[in-house]
């Protein structure tokens, strides 16, 4: 759910920029072919458009699920047509890699670009691509233990100090009485009572 959250902000902010680039003055300049060239070169060394390569083969493989299911009869037949159809349909692939590079030639400079393609097209950014998954996927799961110890020894030293506050506020309690007077009808210390040869005689008869 965390990480969902986290992939949830990163495209409203990814969006928020988007609308802030498309709005600057920018975007009102015309874009050169040479400046477009730039941006496909970045677009094929970054890898750009690669999450949607299997759009279409997925598209095609739900719709024959779909047909056949309704159409078992015709199972032969709805397989051989979707994938003839799917792979007339796969030329608008570069569709998507023109619009990736406008996109890009929106945003960046010609000479952003060629730094860009040049950097990831290097072995250091070739690494990068291939090893940012993996980076990425690490990074989330020290930034969650990170939080939670975080966040465990805010409440912790909070608490402390709370307590150490409220014992400080509380009002001393009254010291005990040591007092050593005897109590009424308390028998007598040994020092007060009468020796055996002094006890009175009984009245005679």
């Amino acid at each position: 759910m965390m990480l969902h959250n986290r992939v949830r902000n990163l495209c409203a902010v990814l969006a928020a920029s988007a609308v802030f680039a498309f709005s600057s003055p920018a975007f009102s300049q015309e874009i050169t072919e040479s400046h477009l060239k730039a941006a496909r070169a970045a677009v094929t060394a970054t890898h750009a458009t690669d999450s949607f390569d299997n759009i279409l083969p997925q598209a095609a493989a739900s719709l024959e699920q779909q047909l056949i299911q309704k159409n078992p009869d015709m199972q032969e037949l709805i397989g051989k047509t979707v994938s003839e159809k799917a792979l007339a349909l796969a030329s608008r692939r570069a569709d998507l890699e023109k619009e990736a590079a406008l996109a890009y030639a929106k945003v960046f400079s010609e000479k952003d670009l060629t730094d860009i393609a040049a950097f990831y097209n290097s072995d250091a950014g070739k690494k990068l691509l291939d090893n940012g998954p993996y980076v990425t996927r690490e990074l989330v799961k020290a930034a969650d233990i990170w939080q939670n110890g975080l966040a465990r020894d805010l409440a912790q030293q909070v608490g402390e100090t709370l307590a150490a506050a409220a014992k400080a506020a509380a009002p001393a309690a009254p010291a005990p009485d040591n007092a050593t007077a005897p109590a009424d009808g308390a028998a007598p210390a040994d020092g007060d009572a009468p020796a055996d040869g002094d006890q009175p005689e009984a009245p005679k008869n």
